[in-house]
This record gives C-alpha cells, sequence and structure tokens, in this order.
C-alpha cells in the first residue's frame, strides 16, 4: 500500500469518525433521536468535498498553515447546506451550528496535533533563533523557519506597544529584555528583518546585539526584496555595507524614469564603478539606446556583457580624442551625456601629475566643448568631495572640470556638476582592500588614527545623481547628503569583527601623498536647497571663460604644475606629506 493511498484512507478514517462522534454529541446534548440517515449524507458530502475539491489525500499536513485550516473550514461549512433541509425550527438549526462548529473544531484540532507533534517531533530543533522585527517580514519569516532546524526563541521589536505580547506564543520583547534573558550564553542567529530600517537603526541594533548571536543576517532593503522568493533565501549576512548604507528616504524614481525614459544616453567611464552603476540604472530606467564609453577594452566587455541588451552600444575610444569623440557624438545624438571618464585615485595621480591633468581637464573639457557644439540637452558631470578645499593634484583636476563646467558658454545645453564623497565596494575604495587583508591574515594598514571619510553604496549614489540631473539647471553643482564621516580605524575593525576575525592586527602607515585627515562637501554654506533633502546646491564661483581657457592651455604647457594649479585653484593647499 503506497503513501497516498495510506493517507487517503486514513483521512476518510478521520472525517467518518469525526462527523459521527460530533452527531452523536449533538444528539446526545439536544436530547434528540438519533437519525442514521442524516449522519451519513452528511459524512458523503463532506468526504467527496475533501477528496474532489481540495484533494486532501495530497494535501502534506506536515506543512499544514492557518491558511489551510481556514480553507478546510469553508469547505466544511458547506455541508451544512445539505442537512439543513431536514430540519425546521430554531432549536433544531441550533442544533446543526452546534454540531457543525464542534466538527470544524475537531478537524481543525486534529491536523493541528498533527502538526505540531507529528512533523515536528522529526525536526531536530537544535539552534536558537530570535527574529528582530514582529512586522510583516518577521512573521513571514517566523512561518518559514517552522519546518528548520532553528527554534525562534523571540521577538524582539522597538515598539513598545508591541512589547509584552507573544505571537503563536513567542514573546516580543525589547532589546534590553533579550539582553537579560540571554544573559552570558550566545544565541545562534539573529534575524534583523526590517527591509525599511535605515543604516542608523540597523547599525545600533549591530552595536546592542553583537555580542549575543554567533551569526547575525538581515533582509535586504525592501527595494530589493523579490516577491516570489521565500524571505529564508534572501536573507544574507550582515556586512559593512549594511551597516553604512544611507537609503535616501526622498529617492523619487518616477522623477528619474522621466527624466530618462526614451532618452537616448551616453556614459563615458561606462566601465568603472560609478559608470557600470549608471548605465545599469540606466538601462533599467528604460532608456533608447544606451551608449557606453570607456577606453579600457576589458572594463567596456564586462559592462557590455553584463547589460545583454540591444540597447547597449559600445564605443571603445577615450575622451582625449576629440576627433574621435566628435564623430561619436555625431553617430550617438544622445540626448543626456553623464561624465564619469576620470583618475581618482590619490596618490597615483600624485605620482603622475601630468597625466591627471590631461585625463581629467581635458577629457571632461573635450567632452563638454562637443555636448554643447552638439545640441546635448543635459550634460552631468561626476565631481567629488577631493574638490573642496582640494589638498591634492585629483582634486584640484576636478575643481577646475567643476568651474569649467560652471562658467562655460553652454547655449541649449544644461550642464551640472554633482559633488560627493566615497562610494562602498568601488574599485578604489578601502573595503575591498581591507577584505583582502583580512583573507591574507593582515594586517589591516590604516593610515592615520583619526583619518574620516563620508560613504555612500554605489546604487544609492548613482540613483541620486540620476535625480539631480533631472531638477538641476546649467551651471549649478549640486551636493549629496552623505550623512555622518566615518572614522576608517572604526571601519577597518567593524569588519574584522564581521569577519570573525578581531585577532587581525591594526597598523597606521601615515598619510599618503595628497592625502588629507577629513573631507568636505561645500567650500561655503551652501545658497540654496532642493525639494530633495538629499541634494543641496553650492554657491557658484564665478571665473571668466576666456581666462579659465587660457589658464588651462598654460597648464599643459607650463613647468611648475603645481603652482598653475595654485594660480586656477587658489584654495588648493597641496600635501606632499
Amino acid at each position: 500500500m503506497n503513501l497516498y493511498l495510506d493517507k487517503r484512507i486514513l483521512n476518510l478514517l478521520v472525517i467518518t469518525f469525526l462527523s459521527f462522534a460530533t452527531f452523536t454529541w449533538s444528539f446526545w446534548v439536544f436530547h434528540l433521536s438519533f437519525d442514521l440517515t442524516v449522519i451519513a449524507s452528511v459524512i458523503a458530502v463532506r468526504i467527496l468535498a475533501s477528496i474532489i475539491i481540495f484533494k486532501d489525500y495530497s494535501l502534506s499536513w506536515s506543512k499544514a498553515t492557518q491558511k489551510t485550516f481556514l480553507l478546510k473550514s469553508i469547505v466544511y461549512i458547506s455541508a451544512f447546506c445539505v442537512y439543513m433541509p431536514f430540519y425546521h425550527g430554531t432549536y433544531r438549526i441550533s442544533f446543526l451550528l452546534s454540531e457543525l462548529f464542534l466538527f470544524l473544531f475537531s478537524i481543525n484540532f486534529w491536523m493541528y496535533v498533527y502538526y505540531l507533534f507529528v512533523n515536528r517531533s522529526r525536526i531536530k530543533k537544535a539552534k536558537s533563533l530570535v527574529i528582530y522585527g514582529a512586522g510583516r517580514a518577521g512573521l513571514k519569516l517566523e512561518e518559514e523557519y517552522r519546518n528548520s532546524e532553528y527554534k525562534v526563541k523571540y521577538f524582539v521589536d522597538d515598539d513598545k506597544a508591541l512589547q509584552k505580547r507573544s505571537i503563536d506564543g513567542i514573546r516580543i520583547l525589547s532589546k534590553e529584555q533579550l539582553k537579560t534573558l540571554i544573559g552570558e550564553e550566545k544565541f545562534d542567529l539573529l534575524v534583523i528583518a526590517m527591509p525599511s530600517a535605515n543604516q542608523r537603526r540597523v547599525n545600533l541594533i549591530y552595536e546592542r546585539l553583537n555580542s549575543f548571536f554567533h551569526e547575525i543576517k538581515i533582509l535586504p532593503h525592501f527595494d530589493k526584496i523579490l516577491s516570489d522568493k521565500p524571505f529564508a533565501v534572501q536573507l544574507k549576512h550582515i556586512s559593512v555595507e549594511d551597516l553604512l548604507a544611507r537609503h535616501p528616504k526622498d529617492l523619487d524614481k518616477k522623477l528619474i524614469g522621466s527624466f530618462l525614459k526614451d532618452k537616448k544616453v551616453l556614459v563615458t567611464g561606462a566601465g568603472g564603478s560609478i559608470g557600470s552603476e549608471i548605465s545599469r540604472q540606466c538601462l533599467s530606467y528604460g532608456v533608447s539606446e544606451l551608449y557606453v564609453l570607456d577606453h579600457s577594452e576589458y572594463n567596456l566587455y564586462a559592462i557590455c556583457e553584463e547589460l545583454n541588451s540591444p540597447k547597449v552600444k559600445a564605443v571603445m575610444q577615450s575622451v582625449l580624442h576629440v576627433e574621435n569623440l566628435e564623430k561619436t557624438f555625431l553617430t550617438c545624438k544622445p540626448d543626456i551625456v553623464i561624465h564619469a571618464a576620470a583618475y581618482k585615485h590619490v596618490p597615483l595621480v600624485e605620482a603622475n601629475i601630468e597625466e591627471g591633468i590631461v585625463n581629467n581637464v581635458i577629457g571632461t573639457k573635450n567632452t563638454i566643448d562637443m555636448a554643447i557644439k552638439h545640441g546635448v540637452k543635459k550634460f552631468i558631470l561626476i565631481s567629488t568631495d577631493k574638490a573642496v578645499r582640494p589638498t591634492n593634484v585629483m582634486g584640484t583636476t576636478k575643481r577646475i572640470c567643476e568651474l569649467y563646467a560652471a562658467n562655460v558658454e553652454s547655449k541649449e545645453t544644461e550642464i551640472v556638476a554633482v559633488r560627493f564623497g566615497n562610494v562602498l565596494g568601488s574599485s578604489g575604495s578601502v573595503i575591498p582592500k581591507f577584505k583582502a587583508q583580512i583573507q591574507s591574515g593582515g594586517p589591516i594598514t590604516v593610515t592615520h588614527p583619526d583619518i574620516t571619510r563620508y560613504f555612500m553604496l554605489i546604487p544609492e549614489a548613482c540613483e541620486l545623481v540620476l535625480q539631480t540631473g533631472a531638477i538641476a539647471k546649467g551651471g549649478e553643482i549640486c551636493i549629496l547628503d552623505m550623512g555622518e564621516p566615518v572614522k576608517i580605524v572604526d571601519l577597518a575593525r567593524k569588519m574584522c569583527e564581521l569577519s570573525g576575525r578581531e585577532d587581525i592586527q591594526i597598523e597606521f602607515s601615515g598619510l599618503r601623498p595628497g592625502e588629507k585627515l577629513y573631507e568636505e562637501l561645500l567650500i561655503e554654506e551652501s545658497d540654496k536647497s532642493t525639494q530633495f533633502e538629499s541634494i543641496t546646491i553650492a554657491k557658484n564661483t564665478q571665473y571668466d571663460i576666456a581666462k579659465l581657457n587660457q589658464d588651462i592651455q598654460e597648464l599643459l604647457t607650463c613647468k611648475d604644475k603645481l603652482s598653475k594649479l595654485k594660480e586656477i585653484v587658489p584654495e588648493f593647499n597641496h600635501q606632499s606629506n
């Protein structure tokens, strides 16, 4: 006899027995004569409903949920219609209702007992789990973990109205109550089930509870959650990116969509960290054509392979070759140009000053000039916080780019610059470097114990760049809100902690050429806000464009380039260290 046959027979026996028992009890309570015809008809209807409508013989009782119980109740209530005509009068209807609800209770109780004792006894609950967040995401995770090796010990929630309550017998606690109950013994897993939580809240939870758990996992941010997959599958180990992520609340995706949809977009430096993410997002927002330009063959190949779309056109060239660049503008006829091509690594540019000046200043100038000449509607220059009171050549070259973008005669082209700090995980970021040092066993090298930097996730920074492009007017320098600066040594310690390698040493190597302890985003206080808190506009610096063009030409030919840079950007205070 196979499994399905066994289950079908068991199902028939349960329905028959419970129907007979509940009718017998009801006849006895209401002092009515025993009616076998009614009992037989009701049992027949209930069995047919069970087999034909819901196919109970194939239903996994071990995976029964409250939804299953509710559906079965609806099925069996339908049987009430069958034996209703046999009786008349309020007294007899009370008898039938009594039997019906007694039966519903009995059948659901049977399924729950089977689920609770038969199924759960098969699973060894070897690991302890705490879910932070008693909202929808937390409840869904608790349901998904029922048939796993994890036992959900507690919910934790910051909502005082929920604390001291329970869900399916699982208590909801505050952080303080949890710490008291855990004591010195660590639990196995903490799941942070708050997909809308901001970085500060996640960081606070981690700081307060990290020492009480062997492992911490987190649900992705709500806009990254896949609705067609279980939440438990989408959990990931908490990372330093999760602790530093900003998730701007004023991101307007409809605005970005209207800015990009059905437009022809050219992205320079499209194979780099920023350019590649800009390209991904442009494609996702429905551009009609996307021209990805990069002088690196491999980087260009990689982004084209990833995007894999007929809308994407690869352009392998350097923005320094103005003749080739003009051919590209003539062929592409872009509506929007996003200029991400630049040398950004401070020590490398310090060691190669002339190349840094040519690539950053002349490359940007060429691209802006071509955009104006060919009537591009919007030009977005990716700038950096290192352009503010720069102490290195790279930051100074980007400041010159900002000056050119703000003062050039742009005709019909709106030219805007977007300034922001470091992005997490970029090719030049400290995070990949620290990860590699941790994997090799250390030590981690930090330049200075007091050095700080602003950080933002690459996707968030790029979406804000596109949102800025949608609202900014020509000649403006827009600044992205980067939150609070982060001490690099604290970042290194946290990465060691997350990797379970708190034994790794941190060594201080000294500031590198051109490096300063902290970065700034404003030269002076911003004189203009926007409708978005995450975006502000800096005061514009007037610079005669004829003089600037002459200064740039002299910069290319002069011997003392540092002095010329200082002349163009008076606030440049070179730190050779």
